[in-house]
């Protein structure tokens, strides 16, 4: 096995752990939030961890060009935005600023598969 193959193979195991936290959570917040040691009140300090993330992968994606690339991460944003908007929504809270965010990431997602059309490359 190479080092490339290798890297794909840990790749796929950080897919599996992230589907099964993602299931967690889904199915029950709470129990997700004990199970990863989380706490409710250092999130606002997590989510400056996972802006500083973000903006490392949109550099990232951007500076290595690839539309595919571009096109999955920001449909990725797209999705957080759009699914903020909604759990704001429905509790009340105002949710036009995560509504932006997720036009904004759908547009550049857009714009890459458009891109990637016009190309001849495809999608695929």
């Amino acid at each position: 096995m190479t080092l490339a193959q290798a890297a794909i193979w840990l790749s796929g195991g950080g897919v599996l752990v992230t589907g099964v936290l993602a299931l967690m959570f889904l199915r029950d917040p709470v129990s997700g939030m004990a199970a990863t040691t989380h706490r409710a009140e250092k999130l606002p300090e997590v989510m400056t961890d996972r802006y500083i993330a973000f903006l490392i992968l949109a550099i990232g994606a951007t500076v290595y060009g690839d539309l595919k690339v571009i096109a999955v991460l920001f449909f990725a944003f797209s999705f957080m935005g759009y699914a903020d908007a909604y759990i704001y929504a429905r509790g009340g809270y105002p949710y036009a600023k995560h509504v932006g965010a997720g036009t904004a990431a759908l547009l550049v997602a857009a714009v890459a598969v458009l891109a990637l059309l016009g190309s001849g490359e495809g999608v695929s």
